[in-house]
């Protein structure tokens, strides 16, 4: 999205909830173009944090940007539980749209709008919403990047 979008991408902000070792995650996408990151540390001894709990701490985090939030790109489901439930929790709270599975996303600036290609049963649909919006993304989208807010 940077890419296409250049000057109108403001920042990218990765944020990851997890043990002392999530922050390769976030190594990774600053090395991808990750203007920041945020560390939600999780102790090694804790049992993974739940699904509405991390979709709160994200619904915090979002309301702490002082230049707002346009748009998030989750995975579909965290490799621990595999409960793929935190992006819609999150909209959810956020009472923001949301589009799930997404294998595409292009977003129009002028418009405010976003048009997200999904992978069904048996081909492609596209979607289109007004941002801000949530968006968990197929195992096809960006490997390795948890979630990445924009600022657009």
């Amino acid at each position: 999205l940077r890419e296409k979008l250049k000057d109108e991408v403001k920042s990218i902000k990765v944020v990851t909830i997890g043990p002392p070792k999530s922050v390769d995650t976030l190594r990774t996408a600053l090395a991808m173009g990750a203007d920041s990151g945020i560390h939600v540390e999780v102790p090694d001894s804790a049992p993974p944090p739940e699904p509405l709990g991390v979709a709160k701490a994200l619904r915090a985090l979002i309301e702490k940007q002082k230049d707002g939030v346009d748009l998030v790109i989750m995975g579909k489901q965290a490799i621990d539980d595999d409960a793929g439930q935190t992006g819609q929790m999150l909209a959810g709270l956020m009472n923001w749209p949301q589009a799930t599975f997404a294998s595409k996303i292009v977003v129009d600036p002028a418009t405010k709008e976003a048009s997200v290609t999904q992978e069904i049963d048996g081909g492609l649909q596209e979607v289109k919403a007004k941002l801000p919006l949530i968006v968990t993304t197929d195992l096809r989208y960006v490997p390795g990047l948890l979630i990445t807010s924009m600022n657009i």
